[in-house]
């Protein structure tokens, strides 16, 4: 079979021989080889270049975990599209590559498959020996990783590929630390965390996932100590974690309960006043509760305030420790008992009581998550034993009361998917006061703007809370903090100490900063940061008795760094000052605050500039059940495997048409039996499994989860969409048009060309050129991909293709109009080509490469040499002179009708072989511009156009159509195609259809409270709408009455 590809140097190339093209484009046969022409050429390689205007992209790295999904080939096509565009308008453009080393999901990967595969804990391998398990992961995965990117056509520059761990990277990361650390914007503290105790490390509110689970309330006494005349004997409280109470260091109440209630009621009364009848109703049920609860509990509340007051307290059960009744707002006196449990090291909300009244914060767990030593009888205890045996211990102390059913809100680990605990632990923080205000100015002020902006709310209000960004993680895998310490000593020591560090020469030259903090316990600590990785400078420091934080950083700490890191700062290297700040940042909605908000505020601190000018939020990709597509899920459909069914450009083009400004689509996706052909939906069961049995044939296939031999000896199922499908027969609709034009290149010479003179046909195809470049340009622009897509594809399908194409075949016969029309088909091929380029690169490029050797120089009105590739071409300019709107207006209505023509003929079943009289009725302006038009109508739709004027009749026997917006009716003679009995059939049952949306409309119109209420505009096209269905009922009872007539 011929190759796809042809990279024939256009100049020496020999036009007048008859072309030999593949049927089809094989993309398996043709991608590796223009990839490789790319390569070989450096196409895609930036360097500073003081004649061009820079543009910048660093890839939204993705994490070495695994394979990469749908939702990433989405992200990277769409940023190959701009990217593409951009190098081909001028700019000297960089697409900076690379991976993140994503330390919690990374080291999760590989300490399942460690416990899996060998029933082994990271423990039971040491430090040194996990980390070397997880650059091996590392080193397999990446290298699949860019396998794919490659393969979907990514053209990042691949000579500069990066990872967050590399030196270059770790350079700004130690240099990072060291500027906040030395202006005390990185702290240690003892603050709540959220801890998986799967992985044992900190996690950021942003890797925590909600999901709601079956609980229950239970009901526990605690014995007031010491009661005096006519107080309580003891206090319930209400709680859905009953094994923290262990660690309780209060029982509160509400300062005010009355005046708490008195304001809900208000609320609650001007909320009624602008509800609904059935909210009303609602809202007086939450009053009339409200009152009975004044009743029933507001003295005992009033009372239990005063006992706060007093210094009351209550023995707390099982650990039979006094603790204090304190008055706090927390608890709310209109739900649950008025009361509530206080543990500050396990609850957030607690952990602020605590800080406010001053209470002891008890941890009770060990990193593990199972109980510690201030449990007493349950340590060593898991979570779940805990809380049966405490159940167990409070029923036989008479001190359990009613359990209520609920649903309950568990958070859980989203990289571990275990429950994630309050947790109060040392950690190293960001102050993000000052950072967080920078980024915020940022985007108020739009020196970064974001799209779609309504995203740019979430980006504020995330920073607007300013919380400290707690950068630790108690990990293996990742930025070791580079901090060493000596703690739990006097002050005067911790100055000597300091003292030391001081006299060492790397003090006085900036690569050392120190601090002394004071402890809770009152001794003191000495934290030193160094600057940069210097193993004899770490030994001087250790020789002082310092120990470095086994610790790592916090895997977003260096993804904030990705856009200036990767362009060698800390040092002042010439990519940084050509290529910073990047141009835009094209990412998905959930890593807003993750991630741009972070790029953005150290963008600012390091460099002093954004790191990018714009933010683009794409929609997120989730499967057919409505679920983020994730790796873990086993839910993340692998690119290659629509790569290998439908081709790179199929999957990029199906890909781009779902970039709509909506927040989420679902792409619904089966697996294509290798053995039969059958398509099997996944689901959540079937999803993650390395293989399946084919429920038609019965046969084992295996996914692309298989990773064992055995597993891997099953031929392999294809995940298939009808979304790749429609673009892959667009590439072939693509792939046939332009074969057929090359195909009739023969004897082709370059040629000026006098646009005023061409014929009709020609002016059309050479103003819609003008339009289509404008209006892709302008969507691209603005990120519509989608838009730029559709418009591509109707142009390129309905138009060259279908159409133009068409209607030049009989002048590629005609030796007189042969050179003309071979000459502006080269051109509207030519830029057909450049605007679909980005969009669909392997295609593009191997027609390219055949209309290089077919026409090696063309052009309107002036040929000119064209380029050896695509991917390097000029982008095409909108040529205004060739705009005309006239020309433009009489094609659409000429398509409009033989659009018209060829759904009746699909409608009554006529042959492609028969010609059809055709009459069309239409006002004057259009028959002055379809007359001209008339010659076509024969070629394009079989059609022989009997009469049109603003007088045309129907047939006797007539298939009739409206040109909806149009004022035209297409009439075609059915009289020799119509099957009499069946055609009166069909229009007895419309007509049956029409009388019963006539009745209605007419129902509907007939409604007063309809008609006063409703906008004047929307009764109004209801009654256009009415009038309408009306002349369409007379027209269909015409034509069966003539129908009739013709039967006898």
């Amino acid at each position: 079979m011929p190759s796809n590809t042809n990279f024939t140097n256009p100049k020496k190339s020999n036009a007048r021989k008859i072309m030999t093209i593949p049927t089809r484009f094989d993309h398996s046969d043709a991608v590796a080889d223009i990839a490789k022409a790319w390569e070989d050429a450096r196409c895609a390689h930036a360097e500073p270049n003081p004649d061009r205007k820079p543009f910048t992209i660093v890839i939204p790295p993705p994490n070495v975990t695994g394979a990469l999904h749908l939702g990433h080939g989405l992200n990277n096509t769409l940023q190959d599209i701009v990217i593409r565009t951009k190098r081909m308008q001028g700019f000297e453009t960089l697409w900076m590559p690379g991976t993140d080393h994503a330390g919690i999901a990374t080291q999760a990967v590989v300490e399942k498959r460690l416990k899996e595969q060998e029933n082994k804990s990271r423990h039971d391998l040491g430090r040194e020996a996990l980390v070397q398990r997880i650059w091996d992961w590392k080193e397999q995965y990446e290298k699949r990783i860019l396998d794919q990117l490659k393969r979907m056509g990514c053209s990042c520059d691949w000579e500069r590929v990066r990872f967050t761990l590399d030196d270059r990277c770790a350079a700004a990361v130690r240099a990072t630390f060291f500027d906040l650390f030395s202006k005390k914007r990185i702290y240690r503290g003892k603050r709540l965390v959220n801890w998986d105790t799967y992985l044992q490390t900190a996690v950021s509110d942003d890797e925590v996932i909600n999901q709601t689970e079956k609980g229950h309330f239970w009901h526990i006494f605690y014995p007031v100590v010491d009661p005096k005349s006519g107080e309580p004997s003891r206090i319930e409280i209400a709680t859905t974690r009953p094994e923290t109470m262990l660690g309780d260091s209060a029982v509160a109440v509400h300062p005010d309960p009355e005046a708490a209630m008195d304001k809900l009621e208000a609320d609650l009364k001007t909320k009624r006043e602008t509800a609904s009848a059935g909210e009303k109703s609602e809202i007086d049920k939450q009053i009339e509760a409200l009152a009975d609860r004044r009743k029933t509990m507001l003295p005992l509340l009033i009372q239990l305030r005063d006992m706060a007051l007093d210094g009351r307290k209550v023995m707390l059960p099982l650990m039979n420790r006094e603790i204090p009744i304190v008055a706090d707002e927390w608890a709310k006196p209109e739900m649950g008992t008025g009361c509530v449990k206080i543990t500050p090291a396990h609850d957030p909300n607690d952990y602020e009581v605590g800080k406010r009244v001053g209470l002891a914060m008890i941890n009770i767990l060990n990193a593990d998550g199972t109980m510690n030593s201030e449990t007493g009888a349950y340590e060593g205890l898991t979570i779940k034993k805990t809380r049966a045996k405490v159940l167990e211990d409070l029923e036989a102390l008479d001190l359990l009361g009613e359990i209520e059913d609920r649903e309950i809100e568990l958070p859980l680990s989203d990289r571990s998917k275990t429950p994630i605990e309050p947790y109060l632990a040392d950690q190293w923080f960001v102050a993000m006061e000052e950072l967080a205000q920078s980024a915020m100015d940022a985007v108020s002020t739009e020196q970064v703007k974001i799209f779609p902006e309504r995203y740019r709310k979430g980006y504020l209000d995330w920073l607007s809370e300013k919380r400290d960004w707690p950068v630790s993680r108690q990990l293996w895998w990742g930025h070791q903090i580079p901090i060493w310490s000596l703690g739990g000593i006097s002050e005067a020591d911790a100055n000597a100490a300091a003292e030391k560090i001081k006299a060492f020469s790397e003090y006085a030259s900036g690569k050392i900063a120190d601090r002394i903090d004071e402890n809770e316990d009152g001794t003191y600590s000495l934290f030193v940061c160094l600057r940069s990785d210097d193993p004899k400078l770490e030994e001087k420091v250790e020789g002082l008795g310092l120990v470095r934080d086994p610790d790592v950083l916090d895997t977003w700490f260096s993804s904030a760094l990705w856009p200036h890191s990767t362009l060698g700062w800390p040092e002042q290297t010439a990519e940084l000052e050509y290529f910073y700040p990047t141009s835009t940042l094209i990412t998905s909605r959930d890593i807003i605050t993750l991630w741009v908000a972070r790029m953005v505020l150290m963008g600012l601190n390091n460099v002093g500039k954004i790191p990018f000018n714009e933010v683009f939020i794409h929609p997120k990709i989730l499967d057919g059940l409505g679920e983020t597509m994730s790796k873990s899920k086993g839910n993340g459909v692998d690119p290659i495997d629509v790569i290998e069914k439908f081709g790179p450009d199929a999957l990029r083009f199906g890909l781009a048409r779902l970039a709509t400004e909506t927040q989420d689509v679902r792409m619904p996706v089966q697996y294509e039996c290798p053995h039969c052909e059958k398509l099997i939906d996944q689901t959540k069961k079937n999803r993650s499994l390395p293989k399946l049995d084919c429920p038609e044939c019965k046969k084992t296939f295996s996914t692309q989860w298989a990773e064992s031999a055995a597993d891997k000896t099953h031929p392999r199922a294809a995940v298939v969409s009808e979304r790749f499908e429609t673009a892959r027969n667009f590439v072939n609709k693509l792939w046939n048009a332009a074969r057929f034009a090359l195909m009739n290149f023969e004897g082709y010479e370059a040629q000026e060309i006098d646009v005023k003179s061409l014929p009709l046909e020609d002016r059309w195809l050479l103003s819609r050129l003008s339009t289509v470049t404008k209006q892709v340009t302008e969507a691209t622009e603005h990120y519509h991909f989608a838009e730029a897509s559709r418009i591509l594809y109707d142009f390129a399908w309905d138009e060259f293709c279908s159409f133009y194409v068409e209607i030049a075949k009989p002048r590629l016969s005609d030796d007189s109009l042969r050179g003309v029309t071979q000459s502006v088909m080269a051109h509207g091929l030519d830029t057909l080509l450049r605007l679909l380029h980005p969009i669909m690169p392997f295609v593009t490029e191997s027609i390219w490469g055949y209309l290089n050797e077919a026409a090696p120089k063309r052009g309107i009105p002036s040929p000119a040499d064209a380029p050896q590739f695509v991917m390097t071409a000029a982008w095409p300019i909108a040529e205004a002179a060739h705009y005309d709107e006239g020309i433009e207006r009489q094609f659409n209505e000429f398509q409009e009708v033989v659009g018209a023509i060829r759904r009746i003929r699909a409608s009554q079943n006529i042959a492609p072989r028969d010609t059809v009289p055709v009459a069309i009725r239409c006002s004057e302006s259009s028959q002055a511009l379809l007359e001209p038009m008339r010659t076509y109508f024969q070629g394009l739709a079989g059609a022989d156009v009997v009469e049109l004027s603003p007088t045309a009749k129907p047939f006797e026997i007539d298939a009739p159509l409206a040109i909806t917006g149009l004022d035209i009716e297409v009439h075609v003679d059915l009289e020799q195609f119509i099957d009499f009995e069946a055609e009166l059939a069909r229009l007895e049952k419309l007509r049956d259809q029409v009388v019963k949306q006539i009745g209605g409309k007419e129902q509907k119109l007939s409604n007063e409270n309809f008609v006063a209420r409703a906008p004047a505009e929307v009764v109004a096209k209801e009654r256009e709408s009415l009038e309408e269905l009306k002349r369409q009922l007379e027209s269909v009872e015409n034509d069966i009455q003539r129908l009739k007539t013709k039967l006898g």
